[in-house]
């Protein structure tokens, strides 16, 4: 584990890192009422929403990925909207249409449920490529365009999308420019036998996530957003950050590596948990733990890879071994 010396915390950050880890703590027991058995998880979610990212939860069904999704709206106060992915979806029935309303005479907006703080993309990848497409400058923008008009989407924003990894019939995979607009993919997982016996004593006379109540609210979570970037990162820890991405590009199984838009991503989610760990700066421990979620569904292996079974997982695993760590944070 790389050592660290504490660092002068970057400016107006100082009051806010007991906030952020506070909430942070908050949240993971929250949602945690509901998934039991996943506080690392949930506190992934956090990550992203501290850093107003977009999440791609893939798992197998029944998993509890929509639940998740619903219990940390529920969690933050936060307007919450749900689209059911179908090959007959139509990009207008997730941002909305401008209609003519004969009463006033003037064409008026209806808007859709992208109009939302977080939106649940429920089976992404059961959407049309265009239909997909339709969501992509809301995840990078945090704006839709319709009819020629552009309007903000309500802050914080967040899109949590989820797929199915195993039925692929009647599914269109994912692009690149999609995947690499999500902060983080993170999967559930089955739960032990004790938690799974905890899962049927919570939900056996009613459900939790209906009497879940919020921790915070949108303005508030805004204000934490923004402290979160102030989280100061030594120029060694950068350094390593772009070393990393750097090697994904050059690593002999990969096809396409990850992009500037990964090292960002990277360094933000990095800042949000250091504050959420109460510390006002990062260490290289916080980007390895990030490296994965943050990067392996960026790259695109060889052929060759793929057929010798070498996951994306395993490709930023073997390179956390071999890129050298920053010993010393000053």
């Amino acid at each position: 584990m790389a050592s660290a010396r504490t660092p002068s915390l970057g400016e107006g950050i100082t009051e806010r890192i007991e906030e952020i880890q506070q909430l942070a703590q908050s949240f993971i027991s929250n949602v945690g009422r509901v998934m039991v058995g996943k506080a690392e998880t949930v506190e992934l979610v956090m990550v992203a929403l501290l850093c107003e990212g977009n999440l791609l939860l893939e798992d197998v069904p029944g998993m509890g990925k929509t639940v998740m999704a619903r219990a940390a709206a529920r969690s933050l106060g936060c307007s919450f909207r749900r689209i059911q992915c179908t090959p007959d979806l139509l990009p207008s029935d997730v941002t909305g249409l401008q209609f003519y309303n004969q009463r006033s005479g003037a064409f008026e907006f209806h808007p859709g449920p992208l109009m939302a703080n977080i939106v649940l993309v429920d089976e992404i990848n059961r959407a049309t490529p265009r239909t997909q497409s339709a969501l992509l400058e809301a995840m990078q923008e945090h704006q839709i365009t319709v009819d020629l008009e552009t309007m903000p989407l309500p802050r914080p924003f967040m899109l949590i999308a989820t797929q199915n990894p195993i039925e692929l019939e009647g599914t269109f995979p994912l692009p690149e420019a999609q995947l690499d607009r999500f902060l983080l993919k993170l999967g559930v997982g089955y739960p032990s036998a004790e938690d799974e016996g905890e899962i049927l004593s919570r939900f056996r006379e009613e459900d939790p996530l209906v009497e879940l109540g919020a921790i915070t609210d949108g303005p508030s979570l805004t204000v934490l957003q923004t402290a979160c970037r102030r989280v100061r990162v030594d120029e060694s820890v950068r350094d390593y950050i772009v070393a990393l991405v750097q090697a994904t590009r050059e690593h002999p199984d990969v096809k396409l590596g990850a992009s500037p838009r990964a090292t960002l991503g990277l360094h933000r989610a990095a800042q949000a948990l250091a504050a959420m760990r109460g510390r006002g700066f990062v260490t290289p421990d916080d980007v390895k733990y990030l490296a994965v979620p943050a990067l392996a569904h960026r790259l695109i292996a060889k052929t060759e890879a793929r057929l010798r079974g070498h996951s994306a997982e395993e490709t930023v695993r073997s390179l956390l071994a071999q890129v050298p760590v920053p010993v010393e944070v000053v």
